[in-house]
C-alpha cells in the first residue's frame, strides 16, 4: 500500500461533504430530478448533476463507468458534472490532449512526449522514433531481454518454486520491466531484479510509484478547484506529492543522465519518467493480469506452452520463431481486450464539435474513451464477450485448420496502443518482449495464484492498471 493517502485533505473532510450535504439535501427532497434515460444510469439534479451517484460509486469507480457506457444505446455517456458541467466517456470507435489533461499531470510528466501537443509534440515524437526501429528492436530482444532472463527472472522464479515461496509477480514484473526499460532505452542497468528473493525497493521505484498514485487521483476528485487548492496551500495529497516529486532526482539512475553530459536536470526527469511509464507500468499491468486470466480458463492455459514447446527447443526461442507462435500472440492481445494496461485516456475539446452519434462537444469539455469499457461491449465483440477466447484472434481456429493466421482489429475499436498520429511508439518494442519472457516462463514453470480464499483480484487503475495489493503466487516446475 501506499505510504500516502489520496483523497483524505482538508476541503474533503470538512468544507465541501458540508457543502454538498446541504445541496444535496435541498434539491433531492425540494427539486424534481430529470429522469434517467434507463434504470441503469444515474439521475440528473440541478446544481450538483449526478454528484450523489458519483459520491456513492467512486470506490469502483472504473467499473461503474464501464458499466454506463455499456448501458448506452450508443456506446458515448454524457456525465453531469456539478454546475452544469458535463464530462464524456465514450467506447464508440467512431468517435487533442489539452489543458486539463496537461495541467493534472504536470508535475510528474512535465513537458515531454505523453503530455505535449502541437510542434512540441511532434518534435519529441520523431526524436523518440528512433529508438524504435527494427534492427534496434531486435537487438533489444536478442540481447538485453535474453539477458535479464537468464542471469535474473528464470533464477529468480527456479529458487521460487525449489523453496516453494509465495511471491508478488506483479512487483516481479514490474522489476523486470524496469530493468529492461532503463537499460535498451538509457544504457544503464539499475538492478531491481535480483536472482534470489527481491529486497526493497529502491528509493526511486517506491517515489515514482507514489508520484503515479497521486497524479492520476487528481482526475478523480469531485472539481479540479480541490486539488488546485490543496496545491496552492500545500496541504493533503498536493503536499505528498510535492514530497515524493522532489525524491525522485536523487536517485543514481537520473544522476547517471546528468553525467553523461545533459545539463537539463527538469528535461531528463520528464524523459526517464515518460519511458518508465510508458513501458514499466503497462508491461508488468499487462502480464500480472495475463498470468491470472491462464490460471482462470486451464485449457487456454494448456495450449499456449504447447505451442510454445512446439516451436521452441531447449533453449530460448529465436527471434523468428517467436513471431510463429501465434496462439501465444492472441492470448495476449485477449487478456489485454480485458484488462487493458491503461483502462482510460482523457482528452480535450479543442473546439466545439458534434461525434459521429450526435453527442455534442464545447470547448474545454473532458472526453473519456474508456478502453476498460470498450473490450467489455457486445456490439464490439459480440454476445460470447465474457468469455477468454484467443480463437477470437485467429483465421483458421474455429474450423479445425491445423494452419493459423492472426487477424489484427481495427485499432479504433482495439485501441489498447492507441491508433492514428498518436499510436503508440513502443508497441513493437513492448511486445517483444512481453511474448518473448511469457515463451521462456511458461516454457519451464507454472504460475499458480494464491488469493484469498473465496476472493478474486481487484482491478484497480491509476494511469496505469494494478492488481490491488500485488499478485501473490506459487511457482511450479511445469511437467
Amino acid at each position: 500500500m501506499s505510504r500516502f493517502d489520496l483523497f483524505p485533505s482538508l476541503s474533503h473532510s470538512i468544507v465541501f461533504p458540508s457543502l454538498f450535504i446541504v445541496t444535496s439535501v435541498v434539491f433531492l427532497f425540494f427539486v424534481s430530478s430529470s429522469p434517467p434515460p434507463s434504470k441503469n444510469l444515474p439521475r440528473v439534479y440541478p446544481i450538483v448533476g449526478s454528484y450523489s451517484s458519483y459520491f456513492a460509486n467512486i470506490k469502483w469507480w472504473l467499473d461503474w463507468t464501464a458499466d454506463l457506457v455499456r448501458n448506452t444505446p450508443s456506446a458515448t455517456y454524457v456525465f453531469h458534472r456539478p454546475l452544469c458541467n458535463r464530462q464524456v466517456f465514450t467506447g464508440n470507435p467512431a468517435s487533442e490532449k489539452g489543458e486539463v489533461f496537461k495541467m493534472t499531470l504536470q508535475d510528474i510528466l512535465g513537458e515531454e512526449i505523453f503530455n505535449i501537443d502541437g510542434e512540441s509534440w511532434k518534435f519529441q515524437r520523431q526524436v523518440a522514433s528512433h529508438k524504435f526501429n527494427t534492427r534496434s528492436l531486435q537487438k533489444f530482444v536478442e540481447t538485453i531481454v535474453d539477458a535479464e532472463l537468464n542471469d535474473r527472472l528464470m533464477p529468480l522464479l527456479a529458487f521460487a518454486a525449489k523453496s516453494g515461496s509465495v511471491i508478488d509477480m506483479q512487483d516481479i514484473l514490474q522489476r523486470f520491466a524496469f530493468d529492461n526499460i532503463c537499460k535498451i532505452v538509457f544504457g544503464y542497468d539499475a538492478e531491481y531484479l535480483s536472482p534470489s528473493l527481491p529486497q526493497p525497493r529502491a528509493k526511486f521505484a517506491e517515489a515514482f510509484e507514489d508520484a503515479v498514485r497521486i497524479s492520476s487521483g487528481r482526475f478523480r476528485e469531485f472539481s479540479s478547484v480541490i486539488w488546485r487548492i490543496k496545491r496552492f496551500f500545500n496541504v493533503g495529497s498536493e503536499k505528498c506529492l510535492r514530497i515524493v516529486t522532489s525524491e525522485i532526482p536523487a536517485d543514481d539512475l537520473l544522476l547517471q543522465f546528468l553525467s553523461s553530459g545533459h545539463s537539463d536536470e527538469d528535461f531528463i526527469i520528464d524523459i526517464v519518467i515518460s519511458f518508465i511509464l510508458a513501458v514499466q507500468d503497462t508491461m508488468s499491468a499487462a502480464l500480472t493480469w495475463y498470468f491470472w486470466l491462464l490460471h482462470k480458463n486451464p485449457e487456454v492455459e494448456a495450449k499456449v506452452p504447447g505451442e510454445i514447446i512446439e516451436k521452441s527447443n531447449a533453449h530460448a526461442a529465436e527471434y523468428d520463431d517467436v513471431k510463429e507462435m501465434v496462439y501465444r500472440h492472441a492470448s495476449l492481445r485477449e487478456s489485454m481486450r480485458f484488462y487493458p494496461p491503461v483502462p482510460i485516456d482523457v482528452k480535450e475539446a479543442v473546439r466545439d464539435d458534434v461525434l459521429e452519434d450526435g453527442t455534442v462537444l464545447k470547448k474545454g469539455m473532458r472526453v473519456t474513451y474508456h478502453l476498460y469499457a470498450m473490450g467489455r461491449l457486445e456490439q464490439l465483440w459480440g454476445k460470447d464477450w465474457p468469455e477468454f477466447r484467443p480463437e477470437r484472434w485467429l483465421r483458421g481456429a474455429e474450423d479445425g485448420s491445423e494452419k493459423w493466421e492472426f487477424i489484427n482489429r481495427d485499432p479504433f475499436a482495439y485501441p489498447v496502443f492507441q491508433a492514428g498520429p498518436r499510436v503508440c511508439l513502443g508497441k513493437e518494442m513492448v511486445s517483444p518482449q512481453m511474448k518473448r519472457m511469457v515463451a521462456r516462463v511458461l516454457q519451464q514453470f507454472r504460475v499458480v495464484p494464491v488469493p484469498e480464499e473465496g476472493k478474486e483480484p481487484v482491478f484497480i487503475s491509476y494511469l496505469s492498471s494494478k492488481m490491488k495489493g500485488g499478485f501473490p503466487v506459487r511457482i511450479e516446475v511445469r511437467k
